[in-house]
C-alpha cells in the first residue's frame, strides 16, 4: 500500500520548516519505505503500519499547533508486492523511454 500524506499545522505562523522536520524524522525513524519531496511524503507498508506512523505524525504536530489540516491518498492494490515506492516510477520510465526526475 501506498499512502501519500502533508500535515499543514494552522496558527503556527507562516513558515512550517521545523514542523516539517518533525514528521520527516518520526517517519525516517519508522524503518518504512517513503519519499520526501516538496509537498508531501509517500510511505510504503500495511494499511496499520501506514495509518500508525500517520497518527503518531498528527499526535506530533498536535502538540505544537492549535489546529491542523491533512491529506490522505491511498494505492491500495495487494495483488501487487512491496516496493511500489520505485516499481511504479520503473514502470513509467520503461514507457517513456526515458529516466524522470526525481
Amino acid at each position: 500500500m501506498l499512502v501519500e500524506f502533508n500535515i499543514i499545522p494552522i496558527g503556527k505562523g507562516e513558515s512550517m520548516g521545523d514542523t516539517i522536520a518533525t514528521v520527516l524524522s518520526i517517519v525516517d525513524n519508522s524503518g518504512l519505505p517513503y519519499r520526501a519531496n516538496a509537498m508531501s511524503t509517500v510511505i510504503e507498508g500495511s494499511w496499520d503500519e501506514c495509518m500508525g506512523l500517520i497518527k503518531k505524525c498528527h499526535e506530533e504536530v498536535m502538540k505544537t499547533a492549535p489546529r491542523l489540516y491533512s491529506s490522505i491518498d491511498i494505492d491500495l492494490r495487494p495483488s501487487k508486492p512491496l516496493d511500489r515506492l520505485t516499481e511504479k516510477l520503473k514502470s513509467v520510465e520503461k514507457r517513456l523511454g526515458k529516466s524522470i526526475k526525481k
